[in-house]
């Protein structure tokens, strides 16, 4: 249905010392000119990278925030993001401000087409001089600007076309671009962003219902970590794929987070070229993590989990490729 996740976005203040924290800790890639900042749409938002190549990784990590000044070019936006972070909890240590789904140009005309067929509520940005695309959150409208998770299931989805994007070509192809020449460690692709919730059928009916948005392969169980997961895929093959997780046994990670912060964003996963290289790389840049040997929700494989501290609260894990 969807064809990417443009980002696994991080809201905390200090996007600008975030970034740098990542660059220093994990060694993902930054550039001036992915630092995003517009006078009216007041806000700062990094889009880092962790292959240099938007065709092997067209998700991307996005330390971002919004400032407390007027906002011309969305005046509606600042009562919509407050409403978001009643919705998650305001202690929460990982808040979205949208997690952002893009369709291709005819696509996302159809998409918008749907929704208003079938009356369900969402909310659109005016086009200005600085952003002259079209952007949509679900779970709102214009007269009605708080976020209701009526339409998503509590996602807190926010959809845009991947035109304004500038993707290169090849990140649409079939067989899906593959990086040159790895070295040990490197890291290729964001390959998952997790989503907690209470009430996976619910949040699966609403996708279903409202979005044509299915799980692929369904539901699967991962009894030894305690929990339902269903992976929501995405046309573009290198996309990060959103895990949708319910927490099925208390004395677990997920449980433990979960009854913690309540519903919200959870792990980022990136894939790299050989995980105990990666694990050299961390120890050599000071990082504190912990080694899995054997994760079911990686598929059985072993999985690197950073220390939370190391990142303000964020959970970064990485897998094999």
């Amino acid at each position: 249905m969807f064809d990417l996740l443009l980002s696994a976005d991080m809201m905390l203040p200090d996007p600008d010392g975030m970034t740098e924290l990542l660059v220093k800790k994990l060694g993902v890639h930054s550039h001036p000119n992915w630092r995003q900042a517009f006078d009216n749409h007041p806000y700062i938002a990094h889009f880092l990278r962790v292959h240099k190549s938007l065709a092997v990784s067209p998700t991307r990590l996005e330390p971002q925030w919004h400032l407390d000044y007027d906002n011309p070019g969305d005046p509606m936006f600042h009562e919509f993001l407050e409403s978001l972070k009643d919705y998650q909890g305001r202690h929460r240590p990982m808040l979205t401000h949208s997690v952002v789904l893009a369709l291709q140009g005819p696509k996302f005309d159809a998409f918008v087409d749907k929704l208003m067929r079938r009356g369900l509520a969402f909310r659109m940005a005016q086009r200005t001089p600085e952003m002259p695309f079209d952007r949509l959150w679900l779970g709102a409208t214009p007269e009605r600007p708080r976020y209701s998770p009526d339409v998503d299931g509590g996602l807190c989805i926010e959809v845009m076309p991947t035109e304004p994007l500038q993707m290169p070509p090849d990140t649409f192809a079939t067989p899906p671009a593959q990086p040159r020449d790895p070295r040990p460690g490197d890291m290729l692709r964001v390959s998952a962003r997790a989503f907690l919730v209470r009430d996976l059928d619910h949040t699966l009916r609403c996708c279903s219902k409202n979005l044509d948005w299915e799980p692929q392969g369904g539901v699967e169980l991962l009894g030894r970590e305690g929990q339902r997961r269903a992976v929501m895929p995405f046309t573009v093959a290198n996309s990060a794929a959103l895990h949708v997780i319910q927490p099925t046994a208390w004395n677990t990670p997920a449980a433990h987070y979960l009854n913690n912060w309540g519903p919200g964003l959870y792990y980022i996963r990136i894939a790299v070229n050989g995980l105990a290289a990666k694990a050299d790389d961390l120890r050599e840049r000071g990082t504190k993590f912990t080694w899995v040997e054997e994760s079911e929700s990686a598929g059985g494989k072993a999985l690197i989990r950073i220390d939370a501290s190391e990142l303000r609260g964020q959970l970064v894990e990485f897998e094999e490729a």
